[in-house]
């Protein structure tokens, strides 16, 4: 059971972009980075009360779903830019989503260094 609950935890964490110290951050000090390192190793058993503060700082699951009680995937909330980007991406047509996917990637890529070759990459996709 532990494995199960460490796994959910660890999907959810990584859903929202956190690592454990971003995510103990957002409980207030309730639970801490190690705490949520040893609950997604298994090597501890997660109480009610962390899983309460945990849900409520990842916001989009229940204390319920974490700690195994129920078996509903948490649904995925997206901001309203993304979900206009995901209509727009699904109104398109097969060419229209690979400019889509290039066009974020060479986004993406602007910020990260060594990005010349997957920007000539992806503005070779745009015009191809």
């Amino acid at each position: 059971m532990n494995a199960a609950i460490a796994e959910r935890l660890r999907a959810a964490r990584e859903a929202h972009g956190l690592n454990q110290k971003q995510l103990a951050a957002l409980t207030g000090g309730q639970v801490d980075n190690v705490q949520i390192s040893d609950y997604e190793q298994g090597l501890r058993r997660l109480s009610v009360e962390s899983a309460v503060s945990l849900a409520e700082a990842l916001g989009d699951v229940t204390a319920a779903y974490l700690l195994c009680l129920d078996e509903d995937q948490p649904k995925l909330v997206l901001a309203e830019t993304e979900e206009r980007l995901l209509e727009t991406y699904r109104a398109t047509d097969a060419r229209g989503q690979d400019v889509v996917l290039a066009v974020a990637e060479y986004v993406a890529l602007g910020s990260m260094e060594d990005t010349t070759r997957r920007k000539r990459r992806a503005r070779a996709k745009l015009r191809g």
